[in-house]
């Protein structure tokens, strides 16, 4: 049984910071190359990052649970942990804080698009913390994984 958790301890991590690089690196960039309407490309990628901070959140969920019955109280001495906790945290805000707020504005808008409104600039600075957010959340991702890959050997 101890395997079989260790390895949805690895799946989870993977799934995650997978997710993270996937969706941030590579399909969002792509569906505003390749769309031609900067609109529809936003809310697709939107629910895409909404998909990916809601996968984050139930692997963190796992790997919490995980970290603390294999090392119980001296799991607050462990980075693995922390890191786990700020991504968690980082993928919370945005996904219950930051989208929500986006998400109205984009509403307040309409009928034009937000970023030919007089909303524009408080769209375009919520749009840069969350992308400093989103950056600051898949580097930790990486280091968590590099981590747990050493741990592992």
């Amino acid at each position: 049984m101890n395997r079989l958790a260790e390895s949805l301890y690895q799946f989870a991590l993977t799934l995650w910071v997978g997710g993270l690089w996937a969706i941030g690196y590579l399909a969002a960039p792509v569906l505003f190359a390749q769309l031609g309407d900067r609109q529809l490309a936003g809310q697709v990628a939107g629910q895409l990052f909404a998909l990916v901070a809601a996968i984050g959140l139930g692997a963190a969920i796992y790997l919490v649970v995980f970290l603390v019955a294999r090392s119980g109280a001296r799991v607050f001495r462990q980075a693995g942990f922390w890191l786990v906790l700020l991504m968690a945290a980082m993928a919370a805000v945005q996904l219950f804080g930051i989208q929500p707020l986006m998400a109205q504005l984009k509403l307040e808008a309409l009928p034009r698009e937000v970023m030919e409104s007089v909303l524009r600039d408080r769209f375009a600075t919520w749009h840069g913390i969350s992308s400093v957010l989103y950056l600051v959340q898949s580097g930790l991702g990486l280091w968590l994984v590099v981590w747990s890959g050493r741990a592992a050997r």
